[in-house]
């Protein structure tokens, strides 16, 4: 096979096995990593073992592509992650929404950055250890997404802004296996990486704590974010950190003493108010999602469906009605109410094992 196709090496094992079996595939294969955060912070302490943004991940990855004798390149990438995915990440936190971090690097920069290197030096493919499939219905001619089959691995959630020409050009070879499978190839391969721990965290924040990253990059915009939270009857409980350490949903961690549980169900960036209320309070009905990502059909407006959506990546689906309202945006009503419906985070639409599409939430809806 004369096919050249990039592997994106994250110097974990999934993409350490595709490159493996892409070559043994037949393909003419070229490793690529994509070199993402800049400053000492993440290349020393907190880019680790956990992480695949620092030194150590490009070590492992340019050992495996030697093992295997096929070309690696470690691409700078710095510049873009930080305006694409750092700077989006902060300015969302700061207006009261609660990003997606993993999904934005996909669709800015593995799916686009590095998807047109790969075409600039003669490949037709980019190949990637996500845990998902892709299947091209010959009826439609659309290309779908599917779930991969380790369900308990599945990672079509933050796959679901590809475009059809994405799709079309990307293969997916681990989501055709369960993991164990996937370790003990690496491990009959004789690769590094054949029992690496699996990166679990932001990559550029592997401690979790968030709000710090944000107070140490981006002093001044989290010192003005600060603020009170207050109930639903405008009544002052006490004050917060700053709206970018707070997300809805949240329970813990406010600094306010109450009878009962509070949970976070409203953020105003305009006056940096947290509005906090029980349980009850913080359940919606339905939702508006925006910027929507058709995958399997491109619907007319007013066009409804059933469908399993999914409102975070850990979460579980639940059965609800989705209608296209035009300009890029729909409507989900849900069969019932939900907590912490999440301005900002990703609301993925499933048909069984096929991702139908998604989008971004914009808001709850009474």
């Amino acid at each position: 096979m004369n096919e050249t196709v990039v592997i994106a090496m994250s110097g974990g094992v999934d993409s350490s096995v595709c490159a493996k079996m892409m070559k043994e595939a037949g393909y003419r294969c070229i490793g690529m990593t994509m070199r993402l955060f800049k400053g000492d912070e993440a290349e020393t302490s907190s880019c680790s073992t956990k992480s695949c943004c620092g030194s150590e991940s490009v070590d492992d990855a340019r050992l495996v592509a030697d093992s295997l004798s096929i070309p690696y390149y470690a691409i700078n990438f710095r510049e873009e992650f930080w305006k694409e995915v750092v700077e989006v990440f902060a300015d969302e936190y700061f207006n009261g929404r609660t990003p997606s971090p993993c999904i934005l690097c996909n669709e800015k920069l593995k799916f686009d950055t590095l998807y047109k290197k790969a075409l600039e030096i003669g490949a037709s493919k980019i190949c990637t250890g996500h845990y998902a499939r892709i299947q091209l219905n010959e009826k439609t001619g659309r290309w779908n997404l599917m779930r991969g089959v380790d369900q308990s691995k599945d990672q079509s959630y933050f796959l679901f802004s590809m475009t059809q020409e994405q799709l079309s050009k990307t293969l997916f070879p681990c989501g055709e296996f369960e993991k164990p499978t996937i370790r003990l190839m690496a491990e009959k391969g004789n690769l590094v990486t054949a029992r690496k721990p699996e990166s679990m965290d932001i990559c550029f924040i592997p401690d979790g704590d968030y709000a710090a990253f944000l107070e140490r990059h981006f002093p001044e915009k989290a010192k003005a974010a600060k603020g009170v939270v207050k109930n639903a009857k405008g009544e002052v409980l006490g004050e917060h950190r700053g709206i970018h350490s707070v997300t809805v949903g949240q329970r813990k961690g406010l600094g306010i003493a109450f009878g009962e549980p509070l949970y976070v169900h409203r953020v105003d960036p305009k006056s940096n108010e947290v509005f906090v209320g029980t349980k009850e309070e913080a359940l919606n009905d339905s939702m508006v999602v925006e910027r929507v990502n058709w995958i399997a059909h491109e619907p007319k407006i007013g066009e409804t469906f059933e469908l399993n959506v999914k409102i975070r990546s850990r979460g579980p689906e639940t059965e609800a009605t989705v209608t296209s309202i035009g300009e890029g945006k729909a409507k989900v009503t849900f069969k019932e109410p939900q907590l912490a419906i999440t301005p900002g985070q990703a609301a993925v639409f499933y048909d069984d094992l096929f991702v139908f599409g998604g989008g971004w939430i914009a808001s709850p809806t009474c």
